[in-house]
């Protein structure tokens, strides 16, 4: 399966040029179905505040935990520097957004990674945000649901980074042992060690369709196996037929098939909240 190396489309004000199959869409199209190329199904990546957009109920989204940032700890070399500019082209001060709303009327908390910060991995502030929503959770008696887009750990922050691995995946543990329930998206790509974490530990799983899943590349295990693997190796597709992935759900069917999650999960809709 293809898949650009690029993850914005080239535009123009009325058209748009699908980063996978290079077709041009007619712009007004293209927002309708979402981001989702018409020809080839190809799910343009969203940034955390078009993500919230599509999934909550309107003007419901109350942000929490932006207080919590990324430091320097280990004096990495330009590393401050890469952080304003990330900060400058997304607006946002930290690769994840963390917040509380209704999603079809149920009470919900949400974790959004952004892959236009830093490439969505995680770190420090990042695996403290997932934390402490996961613990509000907990408190409040709210299901959780995790948007991941992510490269994996981030490299700067070096053991800081990777501890995060163990302090999400005791977060869920906690919250598992509540009975809270946890609903994990996986969009493309979804890698490495926030793969390996709270992101592979869901009480459901799932997929935008064609998305690149996994822990280490495919070049890598092909030269260190020294095996050929297939074509679809770690895509969203490949790991629903292996078990890993519950379900591969359209972008124009993610909104409904949460809500219908949500209500097996914690029976009909609380009296008196907005309906979808």
């Amino acid at each position: 399966m293809s898949r650009s190396k690029g993850d914005d489309a080239a535009t123009t004000p009325d058209w748009v040029k699908c980063a996978r199959c290079k077709e041009l869409v007619y712009r007004k199209e293209w927002e309708n179905l979402l981001r989702v190329c018409p020809r080839c199904n190809y799910h343009q990546r969203l940034r955390a505040g078009e993500r919230i957009a599509m999934l909550v109920d309107e003007g419901s989204f109350r942000e929490f935990g932006a207080e919590f940032v990324s430091a320097d700890p280990l004096g990495f070399p330009d590393y401050a520097d890469k952080l304003r500019g990330a900060a400058e082209r997304t607006g946002l001060p930290e690769a994840i957004v963390t917040g509380e709303a209704l999603l079809g009327g149920y009470p919900v908390i949400l974790g959004v990674l952004d892959f236009h910060f830093r490439a969505g991995t995680m770190n420090a502030a990042v695996g403290e945000k997932v934390t402490r929503a996961m613990e509000r959770a907990v408190e409040q008696r709210k299901p959780v649901l995790m948007s991941v887009a992510t490269g994996g750990a981030r490299v700067e922050e070096g053991l800081h980074s990777l501890m995060q691995m163990a302090k999400t995946s005791a977060a869920v543990a906690r919250m598992q042992a509540a009975g809270v329930p946890y609903l994990v998206l996986l969009t493309d790509p979804s890698l490495a060690g926030t793969m390996a974490s709270y992101a592979s530990l869901g009480d459901v799983i799932l997929a935008e369709p064609g998305a690149l899943i996994g822990f280490t590349g495919r070049r890598v295990i092909e030269q260190t196996l020294r095996i050929q693997l297939p074509d679809d190796f770690q895509t969203a597709e490949f790991h629903l037929q292996n078990g890993f992935v519950d379900m591969v759900c359209d972008r124009a069917r993610l909104r409904a098939t949460v809500i219908g999650l949500l209500s097996w999960f914690l029976g009909p809709r609380p009296a008196g909240l907005r309906t979808p």
